[in-house]
């Protein structure tokens, strides 16, 4: 099926479609002027072939229960095999709303209550909320920004704190979110290793495991060891990777029996059965259809974030990148400023009339950071940056 009609410079009015991201800055507590480059949605039209193929079911007309079968399987364990190598079995298919959801279910599954859950601050932040909303407790294995500019896992801390807090379960990102480390084998391997060694089992939320920049390649934690197949739950959705979030559909691999089944039994005791008719039809032709797009939209994310990286060096050396290898979030560092959390987040939110997420949202570790989205088109990335240059340039 051929892709048509692909412009990402095109800019979308997203206002008055009811778009978390546009519509509800006010109610957040933002100006209703600040230009969002926050949530992570991308401001691109998704696949043309995965529009088509939703007229195709709405033109139907009916939307009962739906379910998903063979066909479904194979788009789905057909794209993870193709982009990533990993195959998977039909049985270790589990399909949840979203992989947050999916997060929530593994800390019930696996832990109970005031146990210790491990993540690695600063990371996506809903980790810290589907934590603590279930009354478990945070142990974090913080993230180490070394001397060469990017992020790394302290793993003598990691072996120390699982150890000590006799952690069960350990939320991991990989791609990470916020700091971009698409992870390499080595880690991934000491990673396992530690967590087979204390019967931890691994949740590796991989949702963006299709955007990697120019010389990264990403790995699936179900790739680097067999034994992992035991204690691991594997989190991918095409939601990322096609812009799809609203129709809420992930693809969660569980290949242990035990495990799937603690899991399953905590969907069915939240209520949850079939899935979204959309997200079904959507993520089919999206894993069956929709590599050209995605080509198209990785190459113009790489040429955002080299516009970005020359736009600080020339134009605001004051705001460090911190090297993105993965995901279409880039991590800046506010720091040289020197402005507190507080002083940061005007400068932001009611000098430059940005709405970003501030690195305080994803822990202790975070703070003096702002996380951009740079999935838009060039002209809203450029407004971005110079408004950030305006602000900073007025201190």
């Amino acid at each position: 099926m051929a892709e048509k009609n692909i412009n990402f410079d095109e800019t979308v009015n997203r206002n008055g479609t009811d778009s978390l991201k546009y519509d509800f800055a006010e109610k957040r507590g933002k100006p209703k002027d600040v230009l969002p480059l926050w949530v992570a949605d991308m401001d691109f039209k998704t696949s043309s072939c995965i529009l088509d193929e939703l007229h195709k079911r709405i033109d139907h007309g009916i939307f009962g229960y739906t379910e998903t079968g063979e066909r479904y399987f194979e788009a789905a364990a057909g794209w993870l095999e193709k982009k990533h190598g990993l195959h998977i079995r039909y049985e270790w298919l589990v399909k949840t709303p979203g992989v947050v959801f999916a997060l929530a279910m593994a800390v019930k599954a696996c832990t109970g209550e005031n146990d210790a859950v491990l993540i690695q601050q600063p990371v996506y932040y809903p980790f810290t909320e589907v934590i603590e909303d279930n009354n478990r407790r945070i142990v974090s294995n913080d993230l180490v920004l070394g001397e060469d500019g990017k992020y790394h896992i302290d793993f003598e801390d990691l072996e120390k704190k699982i150890a000590e807090n006799h952690v069960r379960l350990f939320l991991f990102c990989s791609p990470h979110n916020p700091v971009g480390r698409v992870w390499t084998e080595e880690e991934l391997q000491k990673i396992a290793d530690i967590c087979i060694k204390y019967n931890v089992v691994i949740v590796s939320d991989e949702i963006h495991q299709d955007f990697t920049f120019k010389g990264y390649k990403h790995t699936s934690l179900l790739n680097v060891d067999e034994r992992l197949q035991n204690n691991c739950i594997l989190c991918t959705s095409p939601a990322k990777t096609f812009n799809l979030a609203g129709l809420q559909i992930s693809n969660i691999i569980i290949p242990d029996r035990k495990l799937r089944h603690a899991v399953k039994k905590q969907i069915a005791a939240a209520g949850y059965n079939q899935l979204n008719t959309m997200g079904i039809v959507a993520c089919e032709a999206a894993y069956r259809y929709g590599g050209e797009w995605l080509e198209a939209v990785r190459e113009y994310l790489q040429d955002n974030l080299e516009f970005v990286r020359e736009y600080l060096s020339k134009e605001l050396p004051q705001v460090k990148l911190i090297e993105p290898e993965g995901t279409y979030l880039v991590w800046l560092d506010f720091r040289g400023l020197g402005l507190d959390g507080e002083k940061l987040e005007d400068l932001i939110l009611n000098k430059a009339k940005l709405w970003l997420d501030s690195g305080a949202i994803f822990g202790k570790a975070g703070e003096g950071f702002e996380r951009i989205n740079i999935a838009t088109s060039r002209s809203i990335l450029k407004e971005a940056l110079e408004r950030i240059k305006t602000a900073v340039n007025a201190l």
